[in-house]
């Protein structure tokens, strides 16, 4: 791969990670002043900061990489919709609570094997951003195991809430495990993590923690992606939306 290659996979790379943590980051924020007692209502706000304080920092280096001009902002709020990566499960609909739990602990135990393995980088950049961002992530997933197990091992109809999300969400998981020719491209030079190595891993911990939760394993039956290629779901539209007013509305606005 020439220099040039290298810096256009590279950034296509960091944009992706940094979509992936700002549309997170916008579905967990529409849970604020909605959640289910006050407590979880600001817990649930502070992770969403936490993924969108990660969106900053990926683009931010996204942004040097390209060495276009364009600012973290430009790239948050300033592409249309196919020009964002993140994986679909990102996107869905906030759901209800048992929702957001089943979709959280899925992303928080990837995050921790994928951060954790991006931390060895040769780039260190990659690496210190990945490094400040496992610590975050290891706390969010003991919140989101332990709201599996309580729900799914609670009262008749909170294991079927979570049981449900699991079953719906499920076909969205395999997208994780799934890199595209860039991150493969970047893989074999030491940039980028090897997202399949980390599937054992995540399963056998996905698995232990169903099982204490009384919970049943989705079965494999369909699997859908497309989110690298920017191919979205029909909710993706209306987040996008919501999320770009501002800067569509106000071009340049600082505040």
């Amino acid at each position: 791969m020439t220099e040039t290659v290298n810096n256009q996979a590279l950034f296509r790379y960091v944009l992706a990670l940094g979509d992936d943590a700002l549309i997170l980051g916008q579905r967990l924020s529409e849970w604020c002043s909605a959640g289910p007692f006050l407590e979880e209502d600001l817990a649930l706000a502070n992770v969403a900061l936490d993924y969108l304080g990660r969106a900053r920092m990926f683009f931010e280096y996204a942004a040097r990489v390209e060495g276009g001009g364009r600012t973290e902002d430009d790239l948050a709020f300033g592409r249309t919709v196919r020009e964002y990566h993140n994986h679909l499960l990102y996107e869905l609909p906030r759901g209800d609570f048992a929702f957001t739990m089943a979709r959280q602990l899925v992303v928080d135990l990837y995050n921790v094997e994928y951060l954790s393995a991006l931390s060895n980088s040769r780039d260190e950049t990659l690496a210190a951003i990945a490094a400040r961002c496992l610590k975050e992530s290891q706390y969010h997933l003991r919140r989101s195991r332990e709201w599996v197990v309580r729900l799914g091992d609670g009262t008749d109809e909170s294991h079927s809430r979570v049981q449900k999300a699991f079953d719906e969400l499920w076909g969205y998981t395999h997208e994780l495990f799934k890199p595209d020719k860039n991150e493969q491209a970047l893989t074999e030079i030491g940039v980028a993590v090897d997202c399949c190595e980390i599937r054992e891993k995540w399963n056998r911990q996905f698995d232990a923690i169903l099982a204490e939760a009384t919970l049943e394993r989705p079965d494999d039956g369909w699997a859908i992606d497309g989110g690298r290629k920017g191919i979205h779901t029909e909710a993706f539209c209306s987040l996008l939306a919501e999320l770009q007013y501002m800067q569509r509305a106000y071009p340049g606005l600082e505040w």
